[in-house]
């Protein structure tokens, strides 16, 4: 019995990051057969009323906008042009700028496909296109996380890391929030956004950890052959 434990513990440990991964595909792909079967999820009902019942103000309406606007392309063009300044790997800065290029591609695909119109309760902004799955989500949720990855194993310093991981985390939460505010998203297109970004993400560090596993063998071996 105590044989099993260890090998099931040793067998989730070795391929967690693959059972997220599934985790979310099943996730994305539940709330995806809803969405085609044209349902208003529950979660999608709560979420409109807490927000409308108990947020909504004139005060913060102007900062959730404001956060709403961090992954928007101009935001992103702007981090995306200093982190590659600042940042010695090019191979790095490259992984940065092309990250959030795929999520949208990503997102836009889905969008085509699934055809969800935009909520017609509230809307505080106008947005033109498909509702499912949210873009600002995925893209958030891509590009900060991917920065999260990237902080998590390239940042020494203890403290520093985990206050930049957690201002990182929060921002993407509250972006994600702010498009149900703003009355442009349903509840389930931002979790689904949320999930499938997750995912990707997960294969799309992998491949650049082989990437850059790679370069770094071959600076090594070229070292040795001097």
């Amino acid at each position: 019995m105590e044989q099993k434990k260890e090998k099931i513990k040793k067998y989730i440990s070795k391929n967690f990051k693959w059972i997220i991964f599934a985790i979310c595909i099943i996730i994305f792909t539940a709330i995806a057969e809803d969405v085609f079967e044209k349902e208003i999820m529950k979660k999608d009902i709560i979420g409109y009323y807490l927000i409308s019942k108990y947020l909504i103000s004139d005060s913060l309406t102007p900062i959730v906008k404001v956060i709403t606007n961090l992954t928007g392309t101009i935001p992103l063009i702007i981090i995306t042009a200093i982190l590659i300044v600042v940042i010695k790997n090019k191979k790095i800065a490259i992984a940065i700028a092309l990250n959030p290029i795929i999520a949208l591609i990503f997102n836009q695909i889905l969008k085509f496909i699934v055809k969800r119109p935009r909520p017609s309760e509230y809307q505080l902004i106008t947005e033109s296109g498909y509702s499912f799955p949210s873009g600002h989500s995925m893209v958030s949720m891509a590009f900060y996380g991917f920065l999260i990855y990237l902080v998590y194993h390239y940042i020494k310093n203890k403290k520093l890391k985990i206050t930049l991981i957690s201002i990182l985390g929060i921002l993407i939460f509250l972006i994600g929030t702010s498009r149900i505010y703003l009355g442009v998203h349903y509840t389930s297109d931002v979790i689904a956004g949320f999930a499938f970004s997750i995912a990707y993400l997960i294969v799309y560090t992998t491949i650049f950890k082989q990437v850059i596993g790679e370069k770094k063998n071959d600076k090594e071996n070229k070292e040795n052959n001097k």
